[in-house]
């Protein structure tokens, strides 16, 4: 409960009428409700705002004035949901409360860009100063500037305050883009009471906190992960790490990719720049397993590189640098023909621009139990054929032979 205090003030930001307002993090996961973004626009007697609520797979909208829009934004703030954001035209306010109760708050300027113009002026409603809503001010993010995240101000991304740091805002877009490949398979994807996650490969795991705080604390899905790598002191430290944000369900073990078990069905495999044949066994497992979903993104491809040979096609391994290219995607190509032959359909996408780095390719697969045999025969026959052509043994063809 709000103290009368900070619900005056939050009730005077919302008097002047701010242009948009995020309130999230949902208090219970028995919430119905998992996010509201209420959005201003413009009618003839005035200002008024468009409130859309979202469950796990729906959006529901509704209309109101600015009382209504107020007398919504204290109903859910913080009895609900335990995050709100304010973003006026010229500042934002962010306000959190802890696990203990406590109310954190901040505000800040809101950084003007070149394309900031007085066009789109909205003209005030009763009580309400005028405001200027830029359409095209920037792109919208699944993690929005200004919520603190606090993975991204641990790795400085974000500033305490959740600002994006300026040297830091390719990182950013990366993170988003990641999230967006995962939004895309995980919406259309049924999910059960649990959805149990295994990351092989983890690594330092900022992808994995960020992942954790996508599914669990925006999406309000019940998500278990569990990152796998060898390096103890990283398992050490990734731990200590999810205990101080309090993600009870993320936890790190240290083990290697190839023979790992599991007692638990696995809905989701996640494998980020696992060197070499790793990825191929952290593929494999998933294919044995019937994982739901799956996330490659490879890396250090030498297996192929190393054995590429054709009489016909000489001048594809001629070049060194165009035989490493080549060697490179016609493993993952094989490796997308294999999941699609074990019944996933199989997506090659770009996961980063090029120019950042050439480790750029995410498989992204999702398992369909009506695959047509026609379709996956075509695909075992097309990865045969290249690896006669090259003379090619690839370690994931290999592994499902067997």
């Amino acid at each position: 409960m709000l103290s009368s205090n900070n619900q005056k003030k939050i009730k005077d930001i919302l008097n002047e009428c701010p242009d948009k307002i995020v309130i999230s993090n949902p208090s219970s996961k028995d919430n119905e409700y998992k996010k509201a973004v209420i959005r201003k626009y413009e009618k003839s007697e005035g200002v008024a705002y468009q409130i859309e609520r979202f469950t796990d797979k729906q959006a529901f909208h509704e209309n109101v004035n600015v009382t209504g829009m107020c007398e919504a934004v204290l109903l859910m703030f913080p009895e609900s949901f335990t995050q709100l954001n304010v973003f006026g035209s010229e500042r934002q306010w962010d306000f959190k409360v802890t696990k203990k109760g406590k109310l954190l708050s901040s505000d800040r300027l809101i950084r003007k860009t070149n394309n900031n113009s007085k066009e789109g002026l909205i003209t005030s409603g009763a009580g309400c100063k005028p405001s200027y809503n830029n359409h095209n001010r920037k792109k919208n993010y699944i993690l929005e500037e200004g919520t603190v995240i606090p993975p991204l101000v641990d790795l400085g991304i974000f500033t305490k305050e959740g600002k994006v740091v300026n040297s830091m805002y390719d990182k950013y877009k990366q993170i988003n883009r990641f999230l967006e490949l995962v939004e895309d398979v995980v919406k259309n994807h049924e999910i059960k009471d649990k959805f149990n996650i295994i990351d092989f490969g983890c690594g330092k795991s900022y992808l994995t906190f960020i992942l954790y705080y996508y599914l669990v604390e925006l999406k309000g899905i019940n998500a278990t992960i569990t990152g796998l790598d060898l390096k103890a002191d990283v398992i050490k430290k990734c731990n200590a790490t999810a205990k101080k944000y309090h993600y009870d369900n993320l936890h790190f073990e240290l083990g290697d990719i190839n023979g790992y078990k599991t007692d638990k069905p696995v809905d989701m495999v996640v494998t980020l720049h696992a060197c070499d044949t790793a990825t191929d066994f952290a593929l494999y497992n998933a294919i044995t397993w019937k994982a739901g979903i799956i996330l490659s993104v490879p890396c250090c491809q030498h297996e192929v590189n190393a054995q590429l040979a054709s009489d016909d096609f000489s001048i594809l391994t001629r070049y060194g640098i165009v035989k490493e290219r080549v060697s490179a995607l016609m493993t993952d190509a094989i490796r997308a023909n294999m999941l699609e032959y074990c019944g996933y359909h199989t997506q090659l996408l770009e996961f980063i621009d090029i120019a950042h780095s050439p480790k750029n390719i995410l498989i992204r697969a999702v398992r369909h139990d009506n695959s047509s045999k026609e379709r996956r025969n075509k695909a075992l026959e097309e990865a045969k054929r290249l690896c006669e052509e090259f003379n090619i043994k690839q370690t994931l063809m290999q592994l499902l032979n067997k």
